[in-house]
């Protein structure tokens, strides 16, 4: 089993008042799943990608990645499993903007102690990887949103993690440059990465395997989607 939550909790302090975004959540994601989480707005579905992507501790329950349990590792624990286990693909890019698409794609490597030359190097071939080997030395402000989308997705790659964590990935994209984007998707699932994609946009969402349903911080439904 790759990911494994048991009766997660999460309760943040509104003033005085606490309030659940999570409540006896418990699911299970094999390696080399597809797998959209969906839900609402305030549904808790970003607090669910929050605590898989270690972005986020639970206030009660256990989290085993790997057969590991970190739902109680510190910031010095959780930093090199996001760093080589888990790549991000965010809905706004968060993509450095006065440095190229390059330096962008190297930077998880910078932080993981990889020597510059092998970074270029990697970073280069992660960027041809996903089509852009024609901005590899453009900035963000020089691109259309699907090619900054890419740059992002190279990013998430260049370390080569089994998961592949995406938030509203086509969110600030037109439908085709969305269709363009999910195929890229479909392809690393069937290079054999895992796949969590996390939207609130069905037509999104059915291009997992499964669908895991979220409202009100409980998981309302989980089910296979045939092809």
């Amino acid at each position: 089993m790759l990911i494994e939550l048991n009766h997660i909790c999460k309760e943040y302090l509104m003033g005085k008042v606490k309030v659940a975004a999570l409540r006896d959540v418990s699911l299970s994601i094999d390696r080399g799943e597809y797998v959209s989480i969906m839900g609402p707005s305030g549904s808790g579905k970003s607090t669910l990608m929050n605590i898989i992507g270690c972005l986020d501790m639970p206030s009660g329950g256990e989290y085993l990645f790997e057969g590991r349990d970190i739902s109680r590792l510190d910031e010095d624990g959780l930093a090199p499993i996001r760093n080589r286990s888990i790549g991000f693909v965010f809905q706004t890019f968060n993509l450095l903007s006065g440095d190229t698409a390059l330096r962008n794609v190297e930077l998880p490597m910078l932080y993981a102690g990889v020597p510059a030359p092998q970074r270029r190097i990697k970073a280069r071939e992660s960027l041809i990887s996903v089509g852009l080997e024609h901005r590899i030395n453009h900035r963000p402000n020089e691109m259309s949103g699907g090619e900054r989308q890419r740059v992002a997705i190279a990013r998430a790659l260049v370390n080569d993690p089994p998961v592949i964590l995406a938030d509203e990935p086509t969110g600030n994209l037109d439908t085709r440059t969305g269709r363009e984007i999910m195929q890229i998707f479909q392809n690393l699932f069937e290079r054999g990465k895992t796949i969590i994609l996390v939207t609130h946009d069905h037509s999104i969402g059915a291009y997992a395997q499964r669908i895991i349903s979220i409202k009100d911080g409980v998981i309302e439904g989980d089910k296979r989607v045939e092809r």
